[in-house]
């Protein structure tokens, strides 16, 4: 199993509060996680015309930026491939240091087009929501989701039942702080790959999504994500792009959620905690027991995918 993320020391804040328990007032120390705004600019256009402009500006718990830049650019459709994102750096036009960490440049390949309209309806998102709406439902289209995989993965029932305790453990700030949401990537047979955390839901997979991408693992095929929160429209939208097939997760999805799942051909389960768990589309990647095998499962996964 992968061991746990560490984050920077501004990922989190100490503070004392008061602490009440009945009619008992006392003081205690107390750690919160940090939040704060982080702007994506992007570097494009010609060698010899370079521009550089603000695509975003999201709230988001401090560490992993570039990576957190990167799966931003290609979830929303402004990259679609490693080789057209050069790096991303703190961006050196910022003149005060203690800005500097809040603003990322990302520098893109001349050759990839840019379309400044868009980038403009991508431009302020809150840790909470992210890019909701048309704005992401352009993007699905903008990105050309990869098909998903319809020969798996395949995955035992047993061991959906073990990801959330495997992605807790591994939750460094959680344990302290209590107040962030996480993303992990899994093997079919459960060990956890990658796993990052951050105030927004979105920005999570978003740091997952980017650190794949910087470490050339796309598209995720044979990868299970898990989600500690809820199932959104636009978390289902970004794992599509990443080429996602399994999405499962603590809490519940949204209708619109199933509905574009249902659209990609992913898998979606839902509540899985406390020994249980919902399938709500593309029941044929989950296999009753380990000793299971695909042509066991009687669904045919073309039909089980619209």
């Amino acid at each position: 199993m992968s061991a746990p993320v560490f984050l920077p020391p501004s990922s989190y804040e100490y503070v004392t509060v008061r602490n009440v328990r009945g009619t008992s007032v006392t003081e205690a120390p107390d750690v919160l996680a940090a939040e704060e705004p982080l702007e994506i600019r992007a570097g494009y256009g010609p060698t010899d015309d370079r521009q550089h402009r603000t695509v975003a500006v999201t709230m988001r718990t401090p560490g992993h930026d570039f990576e957190l830049a990167a799966g931003f650019l290609l979830t929303e459709g402004i990259i679609r491939r490693r080789d057209e994102l050069y790096g991303v750096i703190y961006c050196p036009d910022v003149k005060k240091a203690e800005e500097q960490e809040n603003v990322v440049r990302a520098e893109l390949a001349p050759t990839v087009p840019v379309d400044l309209s868009r980038m403009e309806r991508h431009f302020y998102t809150t840790s909470s929501c992210g890019v909701c709406g048309k704005t992401s439902i352009d993007a699905v289209h903008a990105a050309s989701c990869p098909v998903l995989p319809t020969d798996g993965p395949y995955v035992a029932a047993g061991v959906i039942h073990q990801l959330p305790e495997r992605q807790r453990a591994a939750q460094a700030l959680f344990e302290q702080t209590g107040g962030l949401h996480a993303a992990a990537l899994f093997s079919p047979e459960g060990e956890l790959l990658l796993l990052r955390e951050d105030v927004g839901r979105h920005n999570a997979l978003d740091k997952v999504i980017g650190a794949a991408l910087l470490q050339e693992w796309l598209p995720l095929h044979r990868h299970v994500l898990l989600l500690s929160g809820r199932v959104s429209f636009e978390l289902v939208q970004k794992a599509a792009v990443a080429g996602i097939a399994v999405v499962a997760a603590v809490g519940a999805p949204s209708s619109l959620a199933v509905q574009a799942a249902q659209n990609f051909g992913m898998t979606v389960c839902g509540f899985v905690r406390e020994g249980r768990y919902n399938v709500y589309c593309g029941d044929w990647r989950v296999l009753a027991g380990i000793e299971n095998h695909p042509a066991d499962n009687q669904s045919n996964p073309h039909e089980a995918s619209h």
